[in-house]
């Protein structure tokens, strides 16, 4: 009984804390909310400046983009703040600010592309806003706002489906933007304003002052290239594929001597493995670097028609290597490996292929990144060709001699995309050449006069000589010794010379 009864009293005790929990809750919730509100506060702060840290780290020039827009910014905003620009532009200076503000870009390239559209799109729009609002005039006071609306919606639907016209789109999309909303404000505006020329004019002249400041600032003060970005990228981009191959040969096709090693070796690279993923997703970045870059004057080692377009065309073959990869890739840890007995048959022709086809673009990334002759990689693209023949004529013994065809088919796989990629390769080279040629790449470093296929006594060439006479009573002899430049040798040729007169 006493235990049934004390029972019964936890439990009642129980019910009545939890109810008492249940009142008190939004206050005690509330509470602890307040408690905890600095500790918030202070990791939302330690966060935020990580955050910051990181990207300034991450590129420096960002730091230095931010500095520049609020020095444009700031000497714009003189036109206010200076009496004697605020009494010439008056409020219409507000312009300048706002151009600064939409214009001001990261790249030149882009700053420029927005700078122009918009001073050619004010420019054309403003003239013919004041044709319009003078040509409605004529039509006397009813007449005026139908033949203004006509106008408006006449060339506002014309310059819309300008914008889908590919080029357009692609180059002037934002100045055809800005001619439909100038020409709008001009034509529409003017219908309740006298002085439209005057008020045309100031905005004219402060967006062409806003404009001007966000080029010199950009071009001036620490510059950043669109078209180096671009460069820069591809051959990064390069790099990566090059990487990928390099690390596949020893992950897939490890070598049974050394397996401790290897396991150790393919673990560190297996960051290496998935840099090449970011090649698939670069084809918007390129478009956009590229098209920007076409604005660009000439700088450093670029010149005024630089060849972007091949940049792009790069990209392209680039990215399709990647793909490829990416297939090959799922071999890796798919559920369906080939035995290691198939693998060992053809491990040194694919690594070979997969060997050759690294350096060949490793030597193509150098050779963008120097702007240098890819001559450097024919030889590695050559030797993957012929790791080509050597693993078709491996498969077929294998195939020959197993029955079991699905036991091959992983490796048949595995060999047959490898093949691919190194076609694929070959294309990025034969586009890198043309490059070269298209930008006047600089010549690789000159060749040594000994070709190291030819024997070096092919190639003799003389330095110096000398000629001692030997006398020794009988027979006058000559010895010439000729000192070769590439190889530390005498050469001595003995002959005897004619008898003198009275002499045996």
């Amino acid at each position: 009984m006493q235990s049934s009864f004390s029972s019964t009293n936890s439990i009642i005790a129980m019910e009545i804390e939890s109810a008492t929990q249940e009142k008190a809750g939004p206050l005690a919730l509330a509470w602890d909310w307040v408690k905890t509100l600095p500790l918030n506060f202070k990791n939302i702060a330690v966060n935020l400046v990580r955050t910051t840290k990181k990207l300034g780290q991450d590129d420096p020039r960002r730091v230095m983009h931010s500095l520049k827009v609020g020095l444009a910014l700031t000497l714009v905003s003189l036109l206010y703040y200076w009496r004697p620009l605020y009494n010439g532009f008056g409020v219409s200076g507000m312009w300048a600010v706002l151009t600064v503000v939409v214009v001001f870009e990261f790249t030149v390239g882009a700053t420029l592309s927005k700078g122009l559209n918009r001073a050619c799109a004010t420019l054309s729009a403003g003239a013919l806003g004041c044709g319009a609002h003078h040509l409605a005039r004529l039509f006397g006071a009813k007449g005026e706002p139908i033949v203004l609306g006509l106008l408006v919606f006449l060339l506002a639907a014309a310059s819309s489906f300008t914008r889908f016209i590919p080029r357009i789109k692609a180059r002037y999309d934002y100045g055809v933007l800005i001619f439909i909303l100038t020409f709008s404000l001009v034509s529409v505006t003017g219908y309740r304003v006298d002085k439209i020329l005057e008020l045309a004019n100031e905005r004219l002249t402060t967006i062409g002052i806003g404009g001007a400041t966000c080029i010199i600032v950009s071009i001036c003060v620490c510059p950043v290239w669109a078209g180096e970005d671009l460069h820069k990228l591809v051959a990064s981009n390069i790099e990566k594929l090059a990487s990928y191959l390099e690390g596949f040969g020893g992950e897939y096709f490890p070598d049974p001597e050394d397996h401790e090693g290897n396991i150790m070796a393919s673990k560190g690279d297996k960051a290496l493995l998935q840099g090449y993923k970011s090649v698939l997703n670069s084809k918007n970045t390129e478009e956009s670097l590229a098209n920007f870059a076409r604005w660009e004057p000439g700088h450093g080692r670029f010149h005024f028609r630089h060849p972007w377009k091949q940049y792009l065309k790069i990209g392209v073959l680039a990215r399709q290597c990647a793909y490829r990869i990416d297939a090959l890739n799922g071999y890796i840890n798919s559920d369906l490996q080939a035995a290691m007995e198939f693998r060992n048959k053809i491990r040194k022709p694919s690594k070979k292929m997969c060997s050759e086809a690294s350096k060949a673009l490793k030597a193509l990334a150098l050779s963008i990144k120097t702007m240098t002759d890819p001559s450097a990689a024919k030889s590695h693209v050559e030797n993957s060709r012929t790791a080509i023949d050597e693993l078709e004529l491996v498969l077929k013994a294998v195939s020959l001699e197993n029955a079991d065809l699905l036991a091959i088919i992983p490796i048949a796989s595995v060999a047959s995309i490898l093949t691919e990629i190194t076609k694929c390769v070959e294309n990025i080279y034969e586009s890198i050449h043309e490059l070269s040629c298209l930008a006047e790449f600089k010549s690789a470093s000159v060749e040594s006069t000994v070709s190291p296929e030819k024997p070096q006594a092919q190639v003799l060439v003389l330095h110096c000589g000398s000629i001692k006479p030997v006398l020794d009573g009988h027979n006058d002899h000559v010895i010439i010794t000729v000192h070769v430049t590439n190889e530390e040798y005498s050469l001595q040729t003995e002959f005897s010379q004619p008898p003198k007169p009275g002499q045996s």
